[in-house]
């Protein structure tokens, strides 16, 4: 079944390419997805759709930052009958969802977002192509992160604890759950503040729950930490904010000759060998997570 919905939705992909006068090749078939060329002159990018037991994954191949890339990536999230999962999940008619993006990367903030969605967004937010932000590119997330708020409007916060204030929250914690519990409570909580939600998801990190769980406040509330809780499209929708949010924090260092890689990788390690050998350790809490065993180690 996800192999002949595959088919049929990279053939739309296709026609509406071809509709907005771009040249693209026969699809093709692999083991484990569809793809086909979309060429522009001198450009080639590569689209493709893989197929599976868990649905459908769209991925975009070539340079990002192209203007072939764009429209390509504009107009396939326009593509409002693309169905990425073949349904959708049984999910509350309203509540807010929340995730974050940061938490494992050496350097750059750690972002929380929260979205309350009710059953007019929901719909809004399935038509632009909202899933986890761990499925989309970078171009993907800056482009539908706008249009999220947008659909939202007033019914979304974000926190961000850029690296030298994230240093000192963990301080007074000394546990990273413990912040991201903080976290998320309190993204959580700028919402109540206007909107009288019933429930919240959250992706489940611990064992202990949310600092909010155990305010009488909001006793009334139920409150759902589950894995993979990025399945609703209001987590979903809270990862795409939390994950623009953290793409921002790199894109404006890099226009600053600063360019920090993510994650924790064999490079983040290595850049931030070339990092200390160049600068004095104290400005290192400006832009990395100081608990990190790496630094420690480094340091």
């Amino acid at each position: 079944m996800h192999k002949e919905n595959a088919l049929k939705e990279i053939n739309k992909l296709k026609s509406i390419i071809i509709k907005e006068g771009l040249a693209a090749s026969s699809v093709a078939q692999k083991d484990y997805n569809y793809e086909f060329d979309v060429i522009q002159q001198s450009k080639k990018i590569k689209v493709l759709l893989y197929f599976g037991k868990k649905g459908l994954k769209l991925v975009i191949q070539g340079d990002q930052k192209s203007s072939l890339y764009i429209l390509v990536n504009n107009l396939i999230n326009e593509q409002q009958s693309l169905v990425l999962n073949d349904k959708k999940i049984d999910e509350p008619s309203a509540y807010i969802g929340t995730d974050e993006a940061g938490k494992g990367d050496i350097f750059g903030p750690l972002v929380i977002a929260a979205v309350y969605v009710d059953e007019k967004s929901k719909e809004k937010l399935y038509k632009i192509g909202v899933r986890d932000s761990k499925d989309l590119s970078q171009v993907q997330i800056n482009t539908l992160a706008p249009r999220v708020k947008e659909i939202c409007k007033d019914g979304f916060s974000i926190v961000s604890f850029n690296p030298e204030n994230y240093n000192e929250t963990y301080e007074n914690y000394r546990n990273l759950n413990k912040l991201l519990s903080f976290g998320h409570s309190k993204a959580i909580r700028n919402l109540l503040d206007d909107i009288d939600a019933k429930t919240v998801i959250s992706d489940k990190f611990g064992n202990r729950g949310l600092e909010i769980h155990s305010d009488k406040a909001f006793s009334h509330i139920e409150f759902i930490d589950t894995e993979k809780a990025e399945r609703f499209v209001g987590v979903a929708a809270a990862s795409i904010l939390a994950r623009n949010t953290f793409n921002l924090w790199f894109e404006k260092h890099e226009q600053l000759g600063l360019e920090f890689p993510k994650g924790s990788s064999d490079k983040a390690q290595n850049f931030l060998k070339q990092f200390l050998i160049q600068n004095d350790a104290v400005h290192l809490k400006h832009y990395a997570k100081l608990h990190f065993k790496t630094i420690k180690n480094s340091l």
